[in-house]
């Protein structure tokens, strides 16, 4: 089943590093994937948006109008792409940063502290790898715990154990968060 995610942010906040994370582990999955980023004319802090498309068939067009997941790791994100959100789709917003009433008619919301949890696990830059746990448990159906868990082993291999046990600590926070939205 085709399925349409966008993550948006800002600039620093992990925001192309989950999205090529998520495409590559669908396709070391099996399926077929296309990462499409988007960057506002800052290097750092400016909005960052991108749009990942899974699909077991082959995808015609990475392009969307829609998404069916959506993730947003601040306030600009949430007042620029929540209309963009497919009715019954899923939205993993990180609280610390989306300061709005999130309006939840017709779509499930996981609501997550990330960087306040990130902080406490010791580093703010495992935000998005939490919010990306919130995605794998929230069952948006886009990629698996033991798929992204495959690739969080992979890509953090090289890295010292410490920050390898962090990120599993952090993913699992996430897919806590996750499992109890739709619990």
């Amino acid at each position: 089943m085709k399925r349409t995610l966008v993550i948006s942010g800002s600039g620093g906040q992990g925001v192309m590093s989950a999205g090529v994370m998520i495409a590559q582990t669908a396709v070391d999955a099996g399926n077929c994937a296309t990462y499409l980023p988007e960057y506002g004319p800052e290097q750092r802090g400016g909005s960052a948006k991108c749009t990942v498309v899974v699909d077991e068939n082959e995808i015609i067009s990475p392009l969307a109008s829609k998404c069916d997941t959506l993730i947003v790791m601040n306030e600009q994100a949430y007042e620029k792409f929540a209309k963009t959100l497919r009715a019954g789709g899923i939205l993993v917003a990180n609280t610390s940063r989306v300061e709005s009433e999130i309006k939840k008619d017709g779509i499930t919301v996981v609501e997550v502290p990330a960087d306040d949890l990130a902080v406490e696990l010791g580093n703010i830059k495992c935000a998005n790898i939490i919010l990306m746990g919130a995605l794998v448990g929230s069952e948006a159906g886009i990629i698996s715990e033991d798929a992204i868990l495959k690739s969080l082993d992979k890509k953090f291999a090289s890295k010292k154990k410490e920050v390898l046990e962090l990120n599993h600590k952090a993913l699992q926070l996430g897919i806590e968060y996750g499992k109890k939205a739709i619990g």
